[in-house]
């Protein structure tokens, strides 16, 4: 039996806000595959990924008491914090390298802030073709296997593997180029 993703966000969110543990280790579980798909086309090492998404989940864990959802939707204002913790150890790096730059962006205050600044990419994810947009929201959004997102579309495990290969491309020559 599959339960409402908006409900289940609403209430990790209302468990995390008393401060529930478990609740912390299961949006950990739910979201850390998704992040760390989404971190590492934004970050340049294994170790710069850990850090994002630990950093994400951290920054869940400290603003979950204010903490609104309009949509009851989670996942897009966790990406816009991953893409801003990234933002900012790339800061750091180029910090270290002589230049000055601000330390901080700060985290999206509310699920609006989310959806404004992940607006370009769902705009990336909707003008990919048909088959290759359902493999991207499945895989890269929805956290589903390629051999899953591969059965449910028909499709070979190889043909996913190349087309998220090629979406992921896109998305993050999107990310990078920060055009948007």
């Amino acid at each position: 039996m599959e339960t409402d993703p908006g409900t289940d966000d609403a209430g990790l969110i209302r468990r995390l806000a008393m401060g529930d543990r478990v609740a912390l280790a299961s949006a950990f579980d739910r979201f850390a595959p998704t992040l760390t798909r989404y971190a590492w086309a934004i970050a340049g090492s294994r170790q710069d990924v850990e850090e994002l998404v630990q950093d994400t989940m951290l920054t869940l864990w400290q603003k979950a008491d204010g903490l609104q959802l309009p949509t009851g939707m989670l996942l897009p204002w966790l990406l816009v914090v991953c893409r801003n913790h990234a933002k900012n150890l790339a800061r750091r790096n180029t910090k270290h390298a002589g230049d000055e730059l601000p330390d901080q962006v700060p985290a999206p205050g509310d699920h609006t802030d989310a959806a404004e600044q992940l607006r370009w990419v769902r705009a990336e994810i909707a003008a990919l073709p048909d088959t290759d947009r359902r493999i991207c929201e499945l895989c890269l959004l929805q956290g589903y296997s390629y051999a899953e997102a591969a059965q449910l579309l028909g499709l070979s495990v190889g043909a996913v593997t190349q087309r998220v290969s090629r979406s992921r491309r896109r998305l993050k020559k999107a990310v990078t180029h920060d055009e948007h």
